[in-house]
């Protein structure tokens, strides 16, 4: 009973912590990388299609990004939809290909994406703590109908808390790398 809440905890608080790192990978950091804009919708025959899904993304040099669409005609779109984003890039197109030239990041705007970056990372650990909240709560209400004893639950509430601090440190190095990141020039 005990290993089965301890369980599930662990594989959600390891989705967490995907999710945040998928996060931080989406966001801008002075270097081109195809995770910036792959999931940005583009409207493609009248439905919002992921970038990703109309076209080979690639970063030949550290600051170009290149988007080579399977379908041609969907240059003006993806152009569109790029320009809509909130990453402040200017595209040009030369008809088969869409090119993304990332410039350099000022000095105001790599603090902005620090500060957008311990948001994301804040939304990790929160959702981190709910899923802790929820296992001891399960490990309580175990207890409450007499299947666990109250030692076990005490046992229990002590490894959903060690499940806890390593996942939430396992958060804190990808900030700590993802601001490194951000603050090099």
């Amino acid at each position: 009973m005990i290993n089965d809440i301890l369980k599930e905890a662990e594989e959600k608080m390891t989705k967490s912590v995907e999710v945040t790192k998928g996060d931080f990978a989406g966001m801008r950091a002075g270097r081109a990388t195809p995770a910036m804009v792959e999931k940005i919708p583009v409207e493609y025959y009248g439905t919002p299609t992921p970038l990703n899904q109309l076209a080979n993304i690639s970063a030949p040099e550290p600051r170009l990004l290149v988007i080579q669409p399977w379908d041609k005609t969907v240059i003006p779109e993806i152009e569109k939809s790029i320009q809509k984003s909130d990453l402040g890039i200017n595209p040009a197109n030369d008809g088969t290909v869409v090119r993304l030239p990332i410039p350099q990041l000022t000095e105001e705007r790599r603090s902005e994406l620090v500060k957008a970056v311990k948001k994301k990372a804040e939304d990790g650990k929160v959702a981190i703590r709910n899923i802790r909240r929820e296992a001891i709560d399960d490990l309580k209400a175990a207890q409450k109908e007499g299947m666990i004893s109250e030692d076990d639950l005490k046992r229990g509430q002590d490894e959903v808390q060690k499940s806890t601090d390593k996942f939430v440190k396992q958060i804190d190095e990808l900030l700590a790398a993802k601001e490194n990141d951000i603050m090099q020039v």
